[in-house]
């Protein structure tokens, strides 16, 4: 089962497309890092089993594989510094207790008592509201619906400039300004990068490659900005990583990131948006009334400034919402 409970407040914000454009340069020229060294092959998978597999038995009870990946979708959190043959027999192992203490608590008849009567509504309410979300809402999203909403986003993006780059990268102010005199003297750029600068993109000519507004260091990022392409400074620009020589190659309109890159991100939008409609309409049809205006007045309240906050700062709201709001009000649950 989808874990309903992660659904972001996130608003349908530029910032989700534009937080992807690029990752950060940072003007530190830092080498990317080594890949891991090769380690002897994963085994196989194991097959896995039809759903009506029997894995164990609690009395009279069975517990078949179907139970043990419905139980799976709220246990395996808590064993999640396990491994995943692991994780398998912790759930098992966790649905026997389960099963064998409701067994006792039935025989109890603690299930007519009103408190935990009323926690079993509850759980069953929720397993419907999330059933009905995934049939109704999530399972009807289709690829098309989803591009159709990345369009609109990207149609929404205001223009933004990016600049293709390269530097020098020196450890005082004296070398920069002995390789800026080099450089005037109609030296190559990619020549005296590859012998000067400090940092690995040198011998590539000391090339950063594009970046965007907020990438790099602000006395770089303002420097190079302000060159035309084909320039260079012809002061010397420092920052926490030494002193830079910056040439600006080429100017452009920053590419929003592909489709495929961002999917995942606009089907959270989508779902979200899916969801409050879709509990909106529900709650009007059902004529949702409270006996207490000074409760009603506070619940409007608090949901008009959840909304609020989540237009102004997606992520904030989001945390907030986690820790205040209970499991089945203004959000999927679990």
């Amino acid at each position: 089962m989808l874990d309903l409970t992660r659904l972001r407040l996130a608003a349908s914000s530029l910032a989700l497309m534009t937080a992807l454009l690029a990752a950060p340069a940072w003007a530190q020229d830092t080498p990317a890092p080594a890949a891991p060294a090769s380690a002897e092959a994963a085994p196989a998978p194991a097959k896995p089993l039809p759903p009506e597999t029997v894995l164990a038995k609690v009395g009279s009870q069975v517990i078949t594989e179907a139970d043990l990946q419905a139980a799976s979708a709220d246990l395996a959190s808590q064993f999640g510094q396990l491994p995943p043959e692991q994780q398998r027999l912790a759930v098992l192992s966790a649905l026997i207790d389960i099963k064998a203490l409701a067994e006792k608590a039935e025989a109890a008849k603690l299930q007519d008592q009103p408190d935990v009567a009323r926690r079993i509504a509850f759980l069953r309410e929720r397993a419907l509201h999330n059933a009905y979300f995934e049939k109704e809402g999530v399972a009807a999203i289709t690829d098309a619906e989803l591009k159709a909403r990345y369009d609109a986003e990207v149609a929404a993006m205001k223009p933004v400039e990016e600049i293709h780059a390269k530097h020098i990268l020196v450890p005082t102010k004296e070398e920069a300004e002995a390789a800026i005199k080099e450089l005037d003297a109609g030296k190559d750029f990619d020549a005296v990068a590859a012998e000067k600068s400090t940092g690995p993109t040198g011998p590539q000519g000391g090339d950063l490659g594009f970046f965007g507004p907020g990438q790099m260091v602000p006395p770089f990022e303002e420097a190079a900005f302000k060159l035309e392409p084909g320039t260079y400074t012809k002061e010397p620009v420092q920052t926490q990583f030494g002193w830079h020589v910056i040439k600006v190659l080429e100017k452009r309109k920053q590419q929003p990131p592909a489709f495929d890159q961002v999917k995942d991100q606009v089907r959270q939008i989508v779902m979200r948006e899916k969801y409050i409609a879709m509990v909106q309409a529900a709650r009007e049809a059902e004529k949702v009334t409270y006996e207490d205006p000074a409760l009603k007045a506070q619940v409007e309240a608090m949901e008009k400034a959840m909304s609020g906050a989540a237009a102004a700062d997606p992520e904030e709201a989001a945390d907030e919402a986690d820790q205040a709001t209970p499991d089945a009000a203004a959000k999927p649950a679990n």
